[in-house]
């Protein structure tokens, strides 16, 4: 794998923290141009956006201290400035609370936000997942015997496996599977639902499809014999659940095209 990309003088550009921000840029530019498209200011949303992105790293960061708790009572400053150890679910949690603090502040009805968001976000997390492949940031799946299967041999984390020993790409598994979602949402967009209902098309579609994927991912199981992510995933699922219901409910005429 790559974890540096080149290096400028002392500067060292990362694969991960360079696609993660590409990953920010096509989700925030699709996010604000369906914002512009439904009548609202582009340059507004982008402006919101920037802020949730920060709170989505924070979000981040502080769940994935949380998963281990010693580690970072054992080195906070290493743990805190390190480039690695972010938590997908905990970035969604801290972004959206950003969205829903400031939302007033820029004017944009929450529902709005979800509703736009819901086009940037599967194709962003898409992109941030490639930057975890190349990376290594160990993510990876279990041992596999699979034609495709990988050797992560100079991952950021390190890789410890025997020389030979190869592992499912679960970062590629999940960027086909939210790339799939990007485009069942881009297809329905133009059709107007009533909002959220692309945002919990997109929490279903993303919250199952990572749900699946932990099966394979050497995440370690925390209750019932599912990991944290999937725990988490049946969790956003209810959700996504519940809101196109609320939807129907409040909108009876109102049939999501298969």
């Amino acid at each position: 794998m790559y974890p540096d990309l080149f290096k400028i003088g002392p500067l060292t550009v990362h694969s991960f923290g360079a696609l993660m921000a590409l990953g920010f840029f096509v989700a925030a530019s699709l996010s604000a141009g369906e914002y512009k498209r439904r009548g609202g200011d582009a340059e507004q949303m982008w402006n919101l956006l920037l802020y949730v992105f920060l709170g989505g790293l924070a979000g981040s960061k502080i769940l994935s201290l949380f998963n281990d708790v010693p580690a970072f009572f054992a080195h906070p400053i290493d743990q805190l400035i390190s480039g690695s150890g972010f938590v997908w679910y905990g970035g969604l949690i801290g972004g959206f609370a950003t969205a829903w603090v400031l939302h007033r502040r820029y004017a944009i009805a929450f529902p709005t936000i979800l509703e736009c968001t819901a086009l940037g976000l599967p194709i962003g997390q898409a992109i941030g997942r490639l930057g975890c492949h190349v990376a290594g940031d160990g993510d990876w799946g279990i041992v596999s015997g699979l034609p495709w299967a990988v050797a992560y041999t100079n991952a950021v984390i390190g890789w410890d496996y025997p020389p030979g020993v190869r592992v499912h790409p679960t970062p590629l598994y999940e960027a086909a599977a939210y790339t799939l979602v990007f485009l069942v949402v881009y297809r329905l967009r133009k059709r107007d639902y009533p909002a959220p209902t692309l945002f919990a098309i997109y929490l279903l579609g993303a919250s199952v499809s990572r749900f699946l994927v932990e099966f394979i991912r050497i995440n370690p199981k925390v209750a019932f014999g599912l990991t944290q992510a999937q725990l988490i995933a049946i969790l956003l699922i209810g959700v996504g659940t519940a809101l196109l219901i609320r939807v129907r409910a409040r909108h009876p005429q109102v049939q999501v095209a298969r």
